[in-house]
């Protein structure tokens, strides 16, 4: 398992948990990153942050410090 941070662009990855709490925690599960959901890595910033996700068919962008919370499944 890895972050969702270093999954490469194009792969489809599988949320396996969420590290983060409170107002944030909500946030993302309401962005659809709950336990078992596919997220496709589109693209990243010209820096490298933040990165494009099409998580259950909408596009979000999420920065690096954010998408380290996500656990992974490749």
């Amino acid at each position: 398992m890895i972050k969702l941070h270093n999954a490469g662009v194009g792969s489809v990855v599988t949320v396996q948990e969420l590290a983060s709490a409170g107002i944030l925690r909500e946030r993302m599960l309401a962005l659809g990153l709950t336990k078992g959901a596919k997220v496709e890595v589109i693209r990243k910033g010209p820096s490298g942050d933040p990165t494009l996700f099409n998580i259950r068919g909408a596009m979000i962008a999420l920065r690096n410090e954010e998408s380290s919370l996500v656990t992974v499944q490749i």
